[in-house]
């Protein structure tokens, strides 16, 4: 999997560069949500099983598998879940044959139905009293010096929560009861507080992939997804309520709510494959520019709300667009191809790309973007048939600084 080389683009052509500067620890006073450029410990990922996913496309997804985690591992240790004893040997048959086996993969046994664990895992919080090294994309972590640094440390050690939001596969599938379970196993497993999400006194059902966070107290997520009576996750949930279970277990203080996802998204609009932070200050968003496609008007109209959008302290974003590959049919089905699907890791950012005309556009992009980072281009036109990409199928354990 080679590391992109962008080709420059004209000086008029290349997105602006948002402002990314640092800033030192800052102390929170409730649970915060560190966006996902903060340092990581590990990413989590559960090893494919389930042919059903990718119906006569399965084999190749174990090689992409493969080569994502000889990627990661250049960077960051590897939780990785496999159903038993045996999977575990058959994945590291598979990962020596990669040349992707090595000691940043830490393998733990337990049975899952799917692979998505951006959406069945929990999400990683530091909790109330915690102090968070607010950090560039690609840059150095801000550090304190002395007794205070050391005090910040132990408190950062001691204070990592798992939200466990109700996991029921999307409100569509039946066979997700393993995968109900990960959220719970991944915290004992980290050692994090588990905090169980519930609202009017009845849990919560969330999926990862429907959110994305600044770090600073802003979320995005979609209507489509949230809010709809198609695949619903929460009955008579409104807009308020969700705010409210945002800002109680993830710290946040303002929420921008998109209106759809794109065609052939099999969760109803997951904000992950449509937009996206990059920096506390800025958002890429995708654009198709063919007003005959379907996914045209409704990027354009979530295109206008983020650019009348304000952060938590009442500032415009920075807005950056990024093109949509052509369509993806498989099976007469079109597919979620996105490069919005990307994820971002400790010194790389993975992004799927589907032998377009427009992956080139999108990795130059992201470089800019990213300049501290690998642009690590991961063909997904296999992956996709399961109806996710590089973010669905990551969950990333933030890191104790100090």
């Amino acid at each position: 999997m080679p590391t992109w080389s962008k080709i420059r683009q004209p000086a008029s052509e290349k997105p602006a560069r948002p402002d990314i500067s640092s800033n030192t620890l800052s102390t929170m006073s409730g649970p915060h949500m560190p966006a996902e450029w903060a340092p990581h410990e590990s990413t989590w990922l559960a090893w494919p099983h389930f042919r059903g996913d990718w119906p006569g496309k399965f084999d190749p997804i174990l090689w992409v598998y493969a080569e994502i985690i000889r990627c990661l591992t250049r960077h960051e240790r590897v939780d990785l879940i496999v159903n038993n004893a045996e999977a575990e040997k058959r994945a590291r048959r598979t990962l020596k044959l990669a040349n992707a086996l090595n000691n940043k993969i830490r393998f733990h046994h337990w049975s899952t139905n799917r692979v998505w664990t951006r959406d069945s895992g929990c999400t990683f919080v530091w909790g109330t009293g915690a102090r968070q090294a607010d950090q560039k994309p690609g840059g150095n972590v801000s550090r304190g010096t002395g007794v205070a640094a050391r005090r910040a440390a132990r408190t950062l050690a001691t204070n990592l929560q798992a939200i466990k939001w109700c996991f029921n596969a999307w409100a569509k599938y039946s066979n997700y009861r393993h995968d109900e379970k990960i959220g719970s196993l991944m915290a004992r497993a980290a050692h994090a507080e588990e905090i169980r999400a519930h609202h009017r006194e009845r849990r919560v059902v969330l999926e990862g992939g429907s959110i994305d966070v600044n770090g600073e107290g802003t979320l995005l997520t979609t209507e489509e997804c949230l809010l709809s009576k198609i695949q619903q996750r929460n009955p008579s949930f409104s807009r308020e309520d969700y705010e409210q279970v945002f800002a109680r277990y993830l710290g946040i203080k303002n929420v921008i709510w998109l209106g759809q996802g794109i065609a052939g998204d099999d969760t109803h609009g997951h904000v992950d494959d449509i937009t996206r932070f990059v920096a506390r200050d800025t958002i890429v968003t995708m654009v198709e520019p063919n007003s005959r496609d379907k996914n045209h008007t409704p990027l354009q109209e979530n295109l206008r709300r983020l650019k009348s959008a304000t952060d938590q302290n009442g500032r415009a974003f920075n807005i950056i667009d990024l093109p949509m590959p052509g369509p993806v049919i498989f099976e007469g089905r079109r597919l979620p191809a996105s490069y919005g699907n990307f994820y971002i890791a400790n010194g790389a950012v993975l992004v799927p790309v589907f032998n377009d005309p427009n992956d080139r556009m999108a990795l130059n992009i992201l470089a800019d973007l990213f300049p501290d980072r690998e642009i690590v281009p991961v063909y997904s036109g296999d992956l996709i048939w399961g109806f996710g990409a590089l973010h669905c199928m990551t969950q990333q354990q933030p890191k104790a600084v100090g």
